[in-house]
């Protein structure tokens, strides 16, 4: 009876030493022209965008927001913290940061440069993108709310509806 005790401790510890060892770095993932997928992995720790997603419940399965969530790639970092935003009920304080579609390609293009995404299903797109007639959004996920309740002008950040 007095050995089981100190083996048991010895056994948890154990077991919490691998489990934590185990964990390295699993949300990193390779584009398709790096060999890769181009899809992060399952495992791993996902960006915490449960904050946003108190009101933006949508965006929780919306695949542009998924695949950035599993490379640790939150919310925030595109929208900013958005304090005020998400700390108003009337709904009429803008994100910090908001995408007009001008904007959109050139913020994308910040992580992924175009010699890194320059696989043959993108020729044809980033001719359109140079010449501002695609966006990467027109393929790469659903990232807009169907129903709005106030409209931001995304320049400017001023109330235009609601």
């Amino acid at each position: 009876m007095r050995y089981l005790s100190p083996c048991l401790w010895t056994l948890v510890l154990s077991a919490v030493v691998v489990a934590v060892a185990s964990c390295g770095d699993k949300a990193r993932w390779a584009s398709p022209a790096d060999g890769g997928s181009g899809q992060p992995s399952s495992g791993g720790v996902a960006a915490d965008n449960s904050r946003c997603h108190v009101c933006h419940i949508n965006y929780e399965d919306e695949k542009l927001a998924v695949v950035h969530a599993r490379a640790r790639i939150g919310c925030e970092q595109c929208h900013g913290a958005s304090d005020a935003h998400c700390s108003d009920e009337d709904n009429v304080t803008p994100p910090e940061i908001m995408f007009p579609r001008a904007k959109v390609n050139p913020f994308c293009m910040m992580c992924h440069p175009e010699e890194k995404i320059a696989i043959q299903a993108h020729q044809p797109v980033l001719t359109a993108i140079r010449a501002r007639e695609k966006h990467c959004t027109d393929c790469h996920g659903k990232h807009r709310l169907s129903r709005r309740t106030r409209t931001w002008d995304k320049g400017t950040g001023k109330l235009i509806e609601g």
